[in-house]
């Protein structure tokens, strides 16, 4: 079925929370475990501008349905992290965009570099680039729509698994737009498939992994996906991936989470 853009960018909206009683959480704090992986998730959404830059330089921006989704996605996935945010302000976490630079002051030169590399890599690649980008998008939104309701289900916080369910289905249209583009255009190209490929087995890595630290990431995959139920939720996502024209048998999610001790 094709993805209506459309109608996409008429429904985007942020995602609802003030009708919640965050109150709950005063009297049904979240454990330091939870709010580690939470504080993961808030400064991931808020770094969604710094790929949308990236992007920016390369052909995937001289696509309309393209461009029109990324405006509204980068829109979408800021709000993502103002209601974490809020939830982690409740508990005495503050999340502001000083810690944010911080964070990206600390990948020096690879942040700067990145709009640049991605620029190159784009215009050597050509319109095949776009194709690696959807299915790079859609690997790490099914990775999202696990992570957050992965995250509710282990919680059981009446708030705050009604929170992230709510987030993960604003990302799942995410996955629906990216995977439509992305198997459309893989099944055009043998090239793009060949492109693709070699990029999510050699580069791929969990969401978040670029920009923070690895015993952040560690203590994040451990807390949502360690065990048989988590290693069932992993397999699912590289079993998406494998599905797409010339991806057959790729484990790029596994393999990913094995370098982080998880999965193992």
């Amino acid at each position: 079925m094709a993805f209506d853009i459309d109608k996409y960018t008429e429904t985007s909206v942020s995602v609802a929370w003030k009708d919640l009683d965050f109150d709950e959480f005063e009297t049904n704090p979240l454990p330091p475990e939870t709010l580690a992986t939470l504080r993961y998730m808030c400064d991931v959404e808020y770094h969604t501008v710094c790929y949308l830059r990236d992007l920016l330089v390369t052909p995937s921006h001289k696509e309309a349905d393209v461009s029109a989704f990324m405006t509204m996605w980068n829109r979408e996935e800021f709000w993502h992290g103002e209601a974490l945010a809020a939830v982690l302000a409740k508990h005495g976490v503050t999340v502001d965009f000083d810690q944010l630079k911080a964070t990206r002051l600390k990948l020096g030169w690879k942040d700067r570099l990145d709009p640049i590399k991605q620029s190159l890599l784009g215009n050597i690649v050509g319109k095949d680039f776009i194709a690696v980008h959807m299915i790079w998008g859609a690997a790490n939104e099914w990775s999202a729509v696990a992570a957050y309701n992965r995250l509710a289900e282990l919680q059981q916080h009446p708030v705050l698994a009604e929170l992230l369910r709510r987030i993960a289905k604003q990302e799942a249209r995410h996955v629906a737009f990216y995977a439509t583009q992305a198997r459309e255009r893989l099944a055009k190209s043998k090239k793009a498939q060949v492109i693709a490929r070699f990029a999510l087995k050699n580069a791929w890595g969990p969401v978040g992994s670029s920009i923070m630290e690895p015993d952040d990431v560690t203590h994040v995959m451990g807390h949502l996906f360690a065990g048989e139920e988590g290693l069932r939720e992993i397999r699912k996502l590289d079993e998406h991936i494998s599905r797409m024209p010339g991806l057959d048998g790729l484990t790029i999610v596994e393999t990913s989470m094995k370098k982080y001790g998880v999965a193992a």
